[in-house]
């Protein structure tokens, strides 16, 4: 077995959680959600606003999230209530709704860029022909977060990923509409992902008085 030091000199990168074990980032209350919402709903920051709905309704992973384009989600100049997207991880592609709310979110953002129905949604500040890196998002998250208080440490892109999808297996029940959502390939996947094994548990756990 090779040493740190001779799989450092062969080139080869290794992973920072190798060998560790990772908690899984928890997903926003309905209460943060309106809660970060709120403030660039306040000061106009158009941009964030749209970033931060589109987050919560697509689901979608961050890497998927920056590199939405603009006929992804308004080919004709305004947000459409269905989209489509192919996974970068998967290959697979996803759908997604856009609420009211997050359309004229993107729909006011779309306004204030001026921008023309193609190329991508969230370009970089710097490289206008590149999309918005996942660190600048994580970024930004981090500081949605910790703007209500929050301690970001225990948050990230994926607790927006989790938010609806979570949300909407408390309600319904029906893991198999979740696995879709998240364009998961497996169902086990989904069960990972939610958690639910632990929560079901729990909830079955506290009906039973003895």
């Amino acid at each position: 077995m090779q040493s740190t030091e001779e799989i450092a000199r062969s080139g080869h990168v290794i992973p920072w959680n190798k060998g560790k074990l990772i908690e899984p980032k928890p997903p926003l209350q309905t209460k943060h959600v309106w809660a970060i919402r709120s403030k660039p709903l306040m000061e106009g920051r158009t941009r964030e606003l749209a970033m931060f709905n589109l987050a919560i309704d697509s689901k979608l992973r961050g890497c998927d999230l920056v590199k939405l384009r603009i006929e992804d989600v308004a080919p004709h100049g305004l947000a459409i209530d269905r989209a489509i997207v192919r996974q970068q991880k998967t290959g697979h592609p996803v759908k997604f709704e856009l609420t009211e709310q997050t359309r004229d979110a993107v729909d006011a953002y779309l306004k204030s860029r001026r921008a023309e129905a193609r190329g991508f949604l969230f370009p970089s500040r710097r490289h206008p022909d590149a999309p918005m890196t996942t660190r600048q998002y994580a970024r930004l998250t981090k500081e949605w977060v910790s703007g209500i208080g929050l301690d970001a440490s225990f948050f990230g892109t994926h607790s927006l990923r989790r938010t609806k999808a979570t949300l909407i297996y408390r309600r319904t029940g029906n893991l198999r509409a979740v696995q879709l959502l998240l364009g998961h390939t497996k169902i086990e996947s989904t069960v990972r992902y939610l958690g639910i094994e632990v929560d079901d548990a729990l909830a079955m756990a506290e009906q039973v008085d003895v």
